[in-house]
């Protein structure tokens, strides 16, 4: 069975983390995630599911976005009720890694989510980003309203129109059906683990292309 670049990653950490630090920090984190959600009004959040390769990568990327008040980590669009890490990446539960991305609309937009989105992962490599390789590394977009569809449909279209990339768009844009959160350790990833050899020499890289291309979406 061949095995993904982060699978071998994570396989090789787990006997080697530091529990008591992480868990201070998840719960750190959670509790300040809990009180900027509570500070905003219900009607200025929207909830975003995008795949794109590694979510690890992509939960990374809109960490760091102004206007993004949570970031979690898990598995859609296959069919399979409550999957493992081990299970979807088999590649026959029909899941795909994704995000899922808590927003409050008066300071950044789906569209502007997308913006990023298309930028910092390629969107033409069927079920595959880098030495990622599975459907489960699928590109998509997992709507949530009438309004994210027309978007995430008009976001494609004006890419191809322009010729952005040299190869046809493959992502899928279907509706949200449900959002399997994955196990604690896979959350908060890259600031738990940033010295790690995937974070370091996969993530990191990325991290920089984004904070030079989107400097004015940045958290202050």
């Amino acid at each position: 069975m061949k095995v993904s670049v982060k699978l071998l990653t994570l396989m090789l950490l787990s006997g080697m983390m530091i529990m008591c630090g992480q868990a201070n920090s998840k719960n750190k984190s959670k509790k300040m995630e809990k009180e900027n959600i509570k500070a905003i009004p219900v009607h200025q959040l929207e909830t975003a599911t995008l795949g794109g390769g590694c979510y690890w990568c992509l939960e990374a990327y809109f960490q760091r976005l102004e206007g993004v008040v949570k970031v979690a980590s898990g598995f859609s669009g296959g069919s399979v009720r409550n999957p493992t890490y081990e299970e979807v990446c088999t590649g026959k539960t029909g899941h795909a890694e994704v995000i899922q991305i808590t927003f409050d609309t008066t300071l950044i937009s789906f569209t502007q989510l997308l913006k990023v989105f298309f930028t910092m992962h390629d969107p033409t490599t069927l079920n595959r980003q880098g030495n990622d390789i599975g459907t489960q590394y699928r590109s998509a977009i997992f709507y949530h309203s009438e309004a994210q569809q027309q978007q995430a449909e008009a976001t494609i279209a004006a890419l191809q129109n322009a010729a952005v990339y040299d190869h046809p768009i493959v992502t899928e844009v279907k509706p949200f059906d449900v959002f399997y959160k994955a196990d604690e350790e896979h959350q908060n990833y890259y600031n738990d683990n940033s010295n790690q050899p995937y974070c370091r020499y996969v993530i990191q890289p990325k991290l920089e292309k984004m904070e030079a291309v989107f400097k004015e979406l940045l958290k202050k």
